[in-house]
């Protein structure tokens, strides 16, 4: 596409906003950048470029007229005045992933739901990668599509994470194999109710066609309801045995699915532990199954992948103590299949979490501590509602820290050989540190420094 003579509006200057801000400018369009920082973090070279203005410090409400087009960052609620008035004047609002995908010449997998996406899209792009040369991730996995999409090769393929921010402003976004992989309450604080939230996600498969397939899981009932009135063809996995699909079968994963009928691999083969894993596993078989990567690709590139860094990633051990990262936990059902994972392999659980209100119930959460977790220790914005839910479900071995810092120190003096400690909050990181990328990092070096 080309943009010669178009004006376009670029909001939020981080790592999406700036790739889409070049991509804009490289197809000749005149770019403002927008950020409610003073002083975003920008490239100078961008700032210098002679097609380039600059709104910081606010919203651009003032600037709108004579704007063609509006991108805008998925960390941007849609609901701002400025968003609703410049709908209202004809304006065209875009996510970045919109405008990546109307340049990206290889077909698309993208993925999406509540939790899973990042391990999914790492273990499909490592497939992909091994069986169509030149393919790529990006998207919600923190690598810019903008960045990425025009240097795809069209015999390779894109595989995206795909957020439900992302997915409330696309058009004509419209991926080749699209995955749903679960669906639980998350982010209420922007989508305000399920169904809103739920609306978003199934975005995700609203312009494809029967030449196209849609993965979804079908031990989930909303990712299963999605199968109702789906534009593409539906492959369902599951942990139980299904006609067609990817399913377990005894002690294997199996696929059954157009010439394909026979075992993939031994669940023992699994490199990460944790049903969720599993169903991630399943997930990945099917979409890369889907693009035409052959059977033994797909099990050697699972048998080989590693665990995505903060989630249940394995830190250290000291004094027969094992620590786990699992800061990308951000939502009730994602921490409470963190818990389920370390506790799986047999150790008890020193837990810590809390962080960012994101609108969330923690009820779910303190019950699954029943069994698995020995001592929790809460912390950031969240804590006093997770202590009072913790008294309410009777659990009783529960304390307070200040700080992260303080928490693992706490959690190391109340941890014994053979148990874990784990940070795996249910919570956004947002308050007390940038983003779950940055605790989980700051957690490791706490870890480490125990050693000391």
């Amino acid at each position: 596409m080309v943009y010669t003579g178009k004006k376009v509006l670029v909001c939020g200057m981080v790592l999406s906003g700036t790739a889409a801000a070049w991509l804009l400018l490289e197809n000749g369009a005149s770019v403002t950048l927008s950020d409610l920082k003073e002083e975003p973090e920008v490239d100078a070279a961008l700032l210098e470029h002679e097609r380039v203005l600059t709104c910081f410090g606010r919203n651009p409400d003032d600037i709108l007229d004579g704007h063609d087009l509006i991108v805008l960052s998925p960390g941007i609620p849609t609901d701002l005045p400025f968003i609703t008035n410049a709908r209202q004047m004809g304006i065209t609002i875009w996510s970045e992933v919109e405008l990546a995908s109307r340049h990206c010449k290889a077909p698309m997998m993208a993925i999406t739901g509540t939790n899973g996406k990042t391990t999914t899209v790492s273990m499909a792009g490592q497939i992909m990668s091994a069986a169509f040369p030149g393919s790529v991730i990006a998207g919600n996995i923190g690598i810019a599509f903008s960045s990425q999409a025009p240097e795809i090769r069209e015999d390779a393929w894109a595989v995206a994470e795909i957020s439900s921010f992302q997915l409330e402003t696309i058009d004509e976004f419209r991926p080749k194999i699209s995955a749903v992989l679960n669906m639980t309450p998350d982010h209420l604080n922007r989508h305000k109710t399920m169904e809103g939230y739920i609306a978003a996600k199934a975005r995700i498969f609203e312009n494809q066609t029967k030449s196209d397939y849609c993965i979804l899981n079908y031990d989930n009932k909303h990712s299963f309801d999605m199968a109702a009135n789906n534009p593409a063809n539906v492959l369902f996995f599951s942990k139980n045995e299904l006609e067609e699909g990817v399913f377990v079968r005894g002690d294997g994963v199996w696929i059954k699915w157009g010439e394909h009928d026979c075992e993939v691999m031994k669940l023992s083969d699994i490199p990460v532990p944790g049903d969720h894993n599993l169903e991630n596993v399943m997930a990945a078989v099917a979409m890369c199954a889907i693009a035409g990567a052959p059977m033994e690709v797909i099990a050697k590139g699972i048998k080989e992948f590693v665990a995505v860094e903060h989630r249940l990633e394995f830190v250290t051990e000291i004094g027969g103590v094992a620590y786990f990262n699992d800061s990308k936990a951000t939502n009730v059902d994602s921490a409470i299949k963190g818990i389920e994972g370390v506790n799986a392999l047999g150790k008890p659980v020193v837990l810590i979490g809390g962080g960012f209100d994101k609108g969330g119930e923690f009820s779910e959460y303190v019950k699954a501590f029943e069994g698995k977790v020995k001592t929790f220790i809460a912390i950031g914005e969240t804590a006093d509602s997770l202590i009072e839910t913790c008294r309410a479900h009777n659990f009783p071995n529960y304390e307070r820290a200040n700080t992260l810092k303080d928490a693992v120190q706490i959690a190391a003096s109340r941890s014994e050989s053979g148990d874990a400690v784990l940070l795996s909050p249910a919570c956004a990181a947002w308050g007390m540190f940038d983003n779950y990328e940055q605790r989980g990092r700051i957690f490791k070096e706490f870890v480490n420094d125990l050693r000391s």
